[in-house]
């Protein structure tokens, strides 16, 4: 059986065919999810621009050049360029409200150990500067090659690379800071 391809269903989705709008959703809307949810940290505000970014799918196909990139590098860059927009308009987190050790004192658990370190992690990331937990993220979680993850971020490899090198460090300096678990 043929599976038409992304690049198909795009053209497709450019001439008002619901049916492709309805694949191509099915096939990038977990991804791309993933990538805002992870970007933002926040599920309400994720939704809200998920939902946009298969708006623009929807009402922007006809401008997607196959020869610039793959749909989902496409939807991807649609995604990071709303999450940037979204920063630029919110005030700065408060990660000390977010990062108290709500476990009463006590010695937590291995399983509260393991949510705490996720806990960090997650404010690790969002502590990044945009561009550099942008870069991790794309080819860390959503597994883009650093060709398409430097295409969605509009920087060259050598520039990616060193957005990943810089965001690493970042991440290594602030998880090997104590928490306080000890």
């Amino acid at each position: 059986m043929y599976e038409v391809s992304d690049k198909e269903l795009i053209t497709q989705v450019a001439h008002g065919c619901r049916d492709a709008y309805r694949q191509l959703l099915q096939r990038q809307l977990p991804a791309v999810s993933r990538y805002v949810a992870r970007m933002l940290g926040q599920a309400a505000e994720t939704e809200d621009i998920v939902q946009e970014v298969f708006l623009r799918l929807w009402t922007q196909a006809q401008r997607y050049d196959p020869a610039l990139a793959q749909v989902s590098t496409w939807l991807h860059k649609i995604a990071h360029n709303l999450c940037i927009d979204y920063f630029r308009k919110q005030q700065p987190l408060d990660f000390e409200a977010h990062s108290k050790d709500e476990s009463g004192g006590s010695e937590p658990d291995a399983e509260h150990r393991s949510d705490i370190l996720q806990k960090d992690v997650r404010l690790a990331l969002l502590d990044l500067p945009e561009r550099q937990r942008s870069a991790l993220l794309l080819c860390h979680f959503q597994e883009l090659s650093n060709k398409e993850a430097a295409a969605v971020l509009e920087i060259s490899v050598d520039a990616l690379e060193s957005l990943l090198a810089r965001a690493r460090r970042r991440l290594r300096s602030t998880l090997e800071k104590p928490h306080g678990l000890d």
